[in-house]
Formats: structure tokens, C-alpha cells, sequence
């Protein structure tokens, strides 16, 4: 199967990093490197830095970014210090975070991502460590209840959950088809005919615990905005509410000057923003898009400049 993908938000991302031609950037979400290929394009005397842990698609950017000034190294962009560290690079112009999945990975069977098809029970993009077949047979049902709850906000959470033990006390959980199956039997009737494909959060819950998405981008965040220099600016495209959440709270925090009280005649605290926002609200897709790619719609593109 072809790696295909169509990039979010591609000219709105690339513009707010406000790319120099002798800069340089890091794309820490290479994939299929839509937004690797145009922010390298504008580069001159610049260098592009392309990460990916998914090492399909560092084969595939690799070739696609081949003749421009960009490499690609396959890390997990929560790694970004010490791959600019290894590189001697001590600071960059612009980071770029896409946290969204590739439709390769949503689409190839093979990968275990999608309740479309039955195939091997996976979901781990780097193709290394605890798989969600793995999870699903060892997880506790408090474990399992607490993953679907808060990182599918799943309102069926506990069933689903119990429905899992169960079931895998008879027979190993080995396919995405005898998942999808379980979570559709667990949700009631009335439930199923509203809010889209009753699995889609049963699944996004657990790619997400499989490969420890949102404690990433807590540590990829702060770690980033370290590296970038003074004036350079990070933006990230989040997919859902959770991984919105994080990077609006992190970065309002990083924007965040004097926290005295207000009655304080002279600040006592010392704090000076180290950021300024760039987007109060996040800039969205156009109708355009949104109605040219279906996956587009919940995406969400926030950005920040170093002070």
C-alpha cells in the first residue's frame, strides 16, 4: 500500500512559522512529509530537520524530500533536544508538531489502527513495545475503564471494559474486527444510532494509551520551546480535545507573565512572558478543506513566538 496522506492545514502552518530562507526548522511529525516538503521549499542557505518514529514513514519522507535542504531521522519528537544536541545544533527558527495520524496508518489494515477492516489488533506507530492486543490482554477492567473514560471519553467506559475481560477469558483479543464487535455489542441499541461509528472512541482511546500520546506531547512542549531561538515560533495541529487542551494550557503558561496579586503595588514574583501567543483562538480548517478531506474537520492549529 501506497503511504498516501493529505496534509492539514498546509498553508496556515507553514505561513505562521514565517519561514526565512536561511533559517532553520524541525518538523517533529514528519509522516508524509506534506509540511516537511513546503517549509524546505522556502529554505535557502536553511535546513530542515524531519522527525519520525514510524519508520515507514521516515523511508517514504526521506524520498519525497530528496534534492531539498532537509534529512530525516527517525525519533520520537519528544526526543527533539537530544537529536539537535547530536546534530550540533544548539537552537532552531521553527518547530512544527502534525499529532495527527496518517490516513496511511489509518487506512493499511496491516497496522491495526482502524475498525474499518479486520486485521491484527496494533495500533503502535513505531511498530515497537506494548500493542493494543497487548494491553487488551493484560489490562485490568478499572485499567481498561479508566483509558476508554478518559482518553475516548467514552460514556459506555465501564461495559465496554467489562466486556473485554470477559471476553478474553475465553479467547485471546486478537483482531480489530473481535474489538469492534465487543464495543458495539457493549454500547445500547439507542446509543449506536447517534454520534457516528459507536468504536471510533473505544479506538482513539486506546492508540493513544498504546503509544503514550498525550504524555509526549506534555514533555515534547516544554522541551521543544527550549530549543527554539529568540523569535522563533512552535506550532502544533492537535486532533481532539484532549491534546488541545494540553497545548492551550501549555501554552497560556508559557505566555504568562506577573502572577502577583492585584493589589500588589510592585511585582514580587520575577515572572516575565517567556511567549507570545499568536493565535488567541486556533486557526481551523477552511470549509473548503473540511469538505475536500473528511479527517480535517477537528483540526485545531495553535502558535506561539519566543520571546
Amino acid at each position: 500500500m501506497e503511504f498516501e496522506h493529505v496534509t492539514v492545514l498546509l498553508r496556515e502552518a507553514v505561513e505562521g512559522l514565517a519561514i526565512r530562507a536561511d533559517g532553520l526548522y524541525l518538523d517533529g511529525t514528519a509522516g508524509g512529509a506534506g509540511h516537511s516538503k513546503a517549509i524546505a521549499s522556502r529554505l535557502t542557505t536553511g535546513r530542515l530537520i524531519a522527525l519520525d518514529k514510524d519508520p515507514e514513514a521516515v523511508r517514504v519522507a526521506s524520498g519525497r524530500l530528496q534534492g531539498l535542504p532537509a534529512e530525516v531521522i527517525r525519533a520520537d519528537f519528544r526526543d527533539i533536544p537530544s537529536v539537535l544536541k547530536g546534530l550540533g545544533i544548539g537552537g532552531v527558527d521553527g518547530i512544527l508538531l502534525d499529532l495527527g495520524v496518517s490516513s496511511y496508518q489509518l487506512d493499511n489494515p496491516e497496522r491495526g489502527f482502524s475498525y474499518a477492516a479486520d486485521a491484527p489488533l496494533d495500533m503502535r506507530m513505531s511498530g515497537e513495545g506494548m500493542s493494543a492486543r497487548d494491553l487488551c490482554g493484560t489490562a485490568s477492567a478499572e485499567e481498561l475503564e479508566r483509558i476508554l473514560r478518559e482518553y475516548g471519553e467514552e460514556r459506555f467506559a465501564r461495559r465496554i471494559a467489562q466486556n473485554i475481560v470477559r471476553a478474553r477469558d475465553e479467547a485471546p483479543i486478537e483482531t480489530t474486527g473481535q474489538l469492534a464487535e465487543l464495543v458495539r455489542a457493549s454500547i445500547p441499541a439507542a446509543a449506536r444510532r447517534t454520534g457516528g461509528n459507536p468504536c471510533k472512541r473505544t479506538f482513539q482511546a486506546l492508540r493513544i494509551a498504546v503509544n503514550g500520546e498525550l504524555e509526549a506531547l506534555e514533555e515534547a512542549v516544554d522541551k521543544a520551546f527550549q530549543c527554539l531561538n529568540p523569535g522563533g515560533r512552535f506550532a502544533v495541529i492537535t486532533f481532539h480535545s484532549l491534546e488541545d487542551r494540553i497545548c492551550k494550557q501549555r501554552f497560556a503558561a508559557l505566555s504568562k507573565g506577573c502572577v502577583c496579586p492585584p493589589d500588589c503595588p510592585v511585582c514580587i514574583c520575577g515572572r516575565t512572558p517567556q511567549a507570545r501567543t499568536l493565535t488567541r483562538r486556533p486557526i481551523l480548517p477552511s470549509e473548503e478543506e473540511q469538505m475536500a478531506n473528511r479527517r480535517s474537520h477537528s483540526a485545531k492549529l495553535r502558535i506561539i513566538e519566543k520571546l
